[in-house]
């Protein structure tokens, strides 16, 4: 290891612990409280030791790789990288839904303790696995009346639904109930926002996204894309750079314009994540150039590696800042807000 790659780990560590010990004080007034029951999955891209110190109950997605299911456990059974050597040489993983019998498990063991559940779901615009959540709690409601037992779609991929699992335990913490943290999180799912950008499409053409000869083209004239997420939590695209430089540029570009300040959030400092496929210094030099904008030098950042599960799909070196923003509807085309007015009706 180069004296600079030490460098940055000791950078990214040091971050980290700054987060995890906030952590530690989130999930102590939280579990102190005793009211709520939060579970999250490992979509959410967690830094495996600030979810350890928020001690919110998991929901671990399978993934299949050379032949063998295994489980999502943030990282404890395969490193970062590791997992995206295998698929640069050329091995595939592949993922599937959870099961309604799974989610029964572990709404059941929920329903036994009797606190008020919350699950804070992938969202429905990446996978069917909240749909087998909602069937199991249903029958869960049923067979236990009065339990209180809600599923939310978080709305946002990736590390954004950890930004919105740690304000959630935050304001479990401060004594919200179940009803008022699910009220909360239905709207403040809509103020996190996620900009990321992708090494290569292949990962993207192997799982049907684009055709094979836009990736191998994109490939060719060295385009990078950098990609959002919709009100659905689907994934968009933003636009095409060329090379990888000027597609972090872009991300810093949409972090500026939307980005709500500490002042903005009445002083209270809202931490930013970086996520990464084995990327880590195009990670840390994103980190870098963030910190050097207007009343940015201090701002947390977490610092995390891209699930196996999502990875599969984006494959290795895509880079994402998620971040609290300004209210994602009010970017809606005319149209869109029309085809919302109709809908709601």
């Amino acid at each position: 290891m180069s004296d600079q790659t030490a460098r940055e780990g000791e950078q990214l560590s040091y971050t980290n612990a700054q987060a995890s010990q906030e952590a530690v004080r989130l999930g102590r007034a939280y579990h102190s409280q005793a009211e709520v029951n939060i579970i999250v999955d490992s979509c959410a891209d967690f830094a495996p030791e600030v979810v350890r110190a928020l001690g919110v109950q998991t929901v671990s997605f399978p993934f299949v790789m050379g032949k063998e299911e295994h489980l999502d456990d943030f990282w404890q059974s395969i490193s970062p990288h590791d997992f995206y050597e295998r698929m640069r040489a050329g091995e595939v993983a592949t993922t599937s839904a959870i099961t309604p019998g799974h989610y029964l498990e572990v709404f059941e063991e929920a329903a036994k303790k009797g606190t008020p559940t919350i699950y804070l779901g992938f969202t429905r615009g990446l996978s069917s696995s909240i749909d087998a959540a909602r069937t199991a709690a249903d029958m869960v409601c049923e067979s236990h009346p009065g339990f209180e037992l809600y599923v939310v779609d978080n709305l946002c991929p990736s590390a954004a639904a950890e930004l919105l699992a740690i304000e959630a335990v935050r304001l479990a913490g401060r004594g919200l109930t179940a009803k008022e943290l699910v009220e909360w999180a239905e709207e403040a799912r809509y103020y996190i926002q996620g900009y990321f950008t992708l090494d290569s499409f292949d990962a993207l053409a192997r799982g049907g996204r684009i055709p094979p000869a836009a990736a191998t083209v994109g490939g060719k004239l060295d385009i990078k894309p950098e990609l959002s997420y919709d009100l659905n939590g689907a994934l968009t695209l933003r636009g095409m750079c060329r090379g990888r430089k000027k597609a972090l540029r872009a991300i810093i570009a949409d972090f500026k314009a939307n980005h709500l300040t500490e002042e903005d959030m009445g002083g209270v400092p809202m931490p930013v994540g970086i996520v990464s496929a084995d990327a880590e210094k195009d990670a840390q030099w994103l980190g870098d150039q963030l910190r050097k904008e207007p009343g940015c030098a201090d701002m947390p950042i977490i610092y995390s590696s891209v699930s196996p599960v999502i990875g599969a799909h984006v494959g290795p070196g895509m880079v994402a800042c998620v971040f609290w923003s300004k209210d994602r509807r009010e970017n809606l085309s005319f149209t869109d807000r029309l085809a919302r007015k109709v809908r709601n009706k």
